[in-house]
């Protein structure tokens, strides 16, 4: 989307506002479809950052996510409106499966999202 929607703006907005953590959203963008829980950017780059520090080879990467985050979206306490979805326990839809099983964490671009619905998908093997 080249003017990102309003309603997913304010959504994201109350996210990072702290207003709520439990926001079940599904979108689709460049042709994939994530569907997960949203989460404020800080917590999300919290939660990266102690997944990195864990790894012996991707440690030294761990401090960009726990950075004062220059240039980034401000979320909905700051100056500017939230610019991107921060998704965790979250997977990308293929075909039957959900990749990863146990959900990963993504960043989508608000104004790459082509379409959205509130609600996570989940698969059956009924």
């Amino acid at each position: 989307m080249s003017n990102p929607d309003e309603l997913l703006v304010d959504i994201a907005g109350m996210v990072e506002s702290g207003q709520s953590n439990q926001m079940s959203l599904t979108v689709v963008t460049s042709g994939a479809v994530i569907t997960g829980r949203l989460a404020p950017e800080a917590v999300w780059r919290e939660r990266v950052s102690e997944v990195l520090t864990d790894s012996d080879r991707l440690g030294s990467f761990s401090g960009i996510f726990t950075g004062d985050g220059k240039g980034d979206d401000k979320g909905g306490g700051g100056l500017a409106p939230p610019t991107h979805l921060h998704f965790h326990v979250a997977r990308i839809l293929q075909g039957a499966v959900g990749i990863p099983e146990t959900g990963g964490m993504y960043r989508v671009a608000i104004q790459d999202v082509s379409a959205w619905t509130v609600g996570e998908f989940s698969y059956s093997d009924h």
